[in-house]
């Protein structure tokens, strides 16, 4: 009878959770522009807390207006139209960063058991202000959220990378602002994650491998026009770092966005979402292995977890997810 009592409990306890949902990303708001301190934050105080900065990508909403706001260029002294120019173009941001940021030290041992973490590493430290709100928003996917997309399960593992996050909310809040806006879930996509293998021949060196790889990815890539917008060899950060790392022979990260996609998202009333982006691509080869594993989280994500409905943006989410998986099928890759 009490054994029955305790499993209906925890029934209703999961049930409980279930229907009030998780906390997928997590904002520090400050009064008026906080730019300036964000970036001294993010280059002179953040790695004292064990954070890398890689791959900076700063008011990105300037490279909105420049590429689809702006009718004319001049070239040699002369004005001509711009080729990208979008009369229906409208500026709607002061300010969307992304910066990719990583604890090597952390994460380096935590990859040993868990390669998947690679989808959130390096991870986005999103800074964004609406045109009309003097407000500025600091913040990124909860560890949580991070940690479910990717299917970390090991208790220690997850443990370990939500702590770290600890000190780098408390050194936001005090630069920021205290005030917190929080996004809350209910369930992730069936399928959160994007997986793959690579099969190749193997010979005394991965290193043609490697770079054959690597070029026909970011050609197919950006034949498709998307941006190569970050690349972290994980491996090679390691070995610096004197982190053990023995389980991969090689390991990095790609981070990967599509402009045009971005701006009707980001611009487009949804700048929160940014916390996603750029979007992370981790590949490695275990010691030994003939075999590329290649993951990375969904953009579906997105549409669960950022609570995005507008039928346009989740068209065009969707439609991401289907064009990566076939230039990634299209690169040789077996999808899992």
């Amino acid at each position: 009878m009490f054994s029955k009592l305790l499993i209906g409990a925890a029934a209703l306890s999961l049930a409980a959770s279930m229907a009030f949902g998780a906390q997928g990303a997590k904002f520090y708001v400050g009064e008026g522009d906080k730019e300036k301190v964000y970036m001294d934050m993010v280059n002179n105080k953040m790695n004292s807390l064990g954070f890398v900065l890689s791959d900076p990508h700063e008011r990105i909403n300037d490279a909105y207006k420049t590429k689809w706001g702006t009718e004319f260029k001049t070239v040699k002294g002369t004005q001509e139209k711009h080729p990208d120019f979008d009369p229906t173009f409208k500026e709607t941001l002061d300010n969307l960063g992304f910066f990719s940021i990583t604890n090597d030290s952390v994460v380096g041992p935590l990859l040993m058991k868990e390669p998947s973490l690679g989808g959130f590493s390096p991870f986005n430290l999103h800074i964004y202000k609406k045109m009309g709100e003097n407000k500025t928003y600091v913040g990124h996917v909860t560890p949580e959220a991070m940690l479910d997309i990717v299917g970390v399960k090991d208790a220690d593992v997850r443990a370990k990378f939500a702590a770290s996050f600890v000190p780098l909310d408390k050194l936001v809040e005090k630069e920021i602002g205290s005030k917190v806006q929080t996004v809350d879930y209910k369930a992730l996509p069936a399928k959160p994650m994007m997986t793959f293998e690579v099969p190749f021949e193997r010979g005394a060196s991965l290193d043609a491998f490697k770079s054959d790889f690597q070029s026909k990815f970011e050609s197919a890539f950006e034949a498709n026009k998307y941006i190569i917008a970050g690349y972290k060899d994980i491996k090679g950060a390691m070995t610096d770092n004197n982190i053990e790392f023995g389980r991969y022979d090689e390991y990095w990260v790609y981070s990967l966005c599509h402009f045009r996609f971005s701006e009707g998202i980001f611009n487009k009333g949804r700048p929160d979402a940014g916390a996603f982006a750029p979007c992370s691509m981790y590949m490695y080869v275990e010691k030994g292995s003939n075999k590329l594993i290649v993951g990375m989280p969904r953009l579906e994500n997105w549409i669960a977890v950022m609570g995005i409905n507008d039928p346009k943006m989740v068209e065009s989410i969707r439609s991401l997810d289907k064009e990566i998986t076939g230039i990634m099928v299209g690169l040789g890759a077996k999808e899992k």
